[in-house]
């Protein structure tokens, strides 16, 4: 990928933070598109240049997308807590498949390439297939899993319109340093705060719910291995891992013996989740390379010294 400019939407959040990070370590300007609605603007690097932009705002998002005459557009700007859907579905569809057309109309008028982030879990349900491939047909349980796949439909309908090479990743469950403490989602950092903070944590699913991991690192890899790539990826480590193995990761780190809390599922949130990775693997010469017993503690001790630094409490 020659050095140009890149626009990362949702560049403040946590994932698009380090898409920033990786596109600058490879020689790029780089612009990173927030509203500041749940995006940090610490996260982002000095060397980066940041428009606090709406998504939603598609005039202001042609304007910015044309001005800066960007070789791709990395889409990460999203709704992502699932309880929200569920309960303002409207707004979640706003954000998600409005935002995600706006980036689709703005990249073709440019005629650049779109790499969206999507869901795995989310959007495959409770009956997949586990490992679950890209092509089992999605059965989304929540609002969140329904917009992603809209916004899936309509950046595959503009790539065949367009003859444009969009792609779509679907991550597994993120973690990793910069992740928030204080959303629904994120298990890794809501456990590093609460062993932490020495607050008990509780563990939705009674512990025993699975979710496919996969370090920040190795999604921002994925990304800019998929520009210019067209297709459907599931972007995870291809493990099923319950929810009780994570906290006994974090806790050992901490050195904290405090039990769980147990507790059901919340509404719209899957029992199991697991990924075919394999697709990536090949398309995109891509895989997993941080493994959990590493990944995990790494991550425990890197958010901790975002705590004490910024005083969370």
């Amino acid at each position: 990928m020659s050095m140009s400019s890149m626009i990362v939407t949702g560049g403040a959040g946590f994932i698009g933070s380090h898409v920033v990070d990786r596109l600058l370590a490879d020689g790029h300007r780089v612009i990173a598109v927030d509203d500041l609605s749940t995006g940090d603007s610490e996260r982002v690097s000095d060397q980066a240049e940041l428009e606090v932009v709406d998504i939603v705002d598609y005039e202001t998002l042609r304007k910015l997308v044309a001005a800066a005459d960007p070789t791709a557009i990395f889409h990460l700007g999203a709704q992502s807590q699932v309880t929200v859907s569920v309960t303002d579905p409207w707004f979640d569809c706003d954000v998600n498949v409005k935002g995600t057309l706006n980036v689709a109309q703005a990249a073709r008028e440019q005629r650049i390439p779109v790499i969206f982030t999507s869901t795995g879990g989310a959007l495959y349900g409770n009956e997949a297939p586990i490992p679950t491939p890209e092509s089992y047909p999605p059965a989304p349980v929540a609002p969140y899993g329904a917009s992603k796949w809209a916004g899936e439909a309509y950046l595959r309908t503009w790539a065949l319109a367009d003859g444009l090479p969009h792609t779509v990743c679907r991550l597994g469950n993120v973690y990793g340093p910069r992740q928030s403490p204080f959303g629904e989602a994120g298990v890794v950092a809501i456990f590093s705060h609460k062993l932490w903070s020495g607050e008990r944590a509780t563990l939705f699913g009674q512990g025993k719910a699975t979710r496919d991991y996969v370090h920040v690192t190795d999604v921002a890899d994925a990304m800019v291995r998929a520009v210019g790539v067209h297709g459907v990826f599931n972007i995870s480590a291809g493990q099923e891992v319950a929810v009780q193995e994570i906290y006994d990761l974090l806790a050992q780190e901490a050195g904290v013996d405090t039990e769980p809390e147990l507790a059901p599922l919340r509404e719209g949130e899957l029992e199991r989740s697991g990924m075919d990775p394999s697709a990536a693997q090949v398309a995109l010469a891509w895989r997993a390379e941080v493994p959990l017993d590493r990944g995990v503690p790494e991550t425990y001790r890197a958010l901790v010294a975002e705590f004490e630094s910024r005083g969370a409490d």
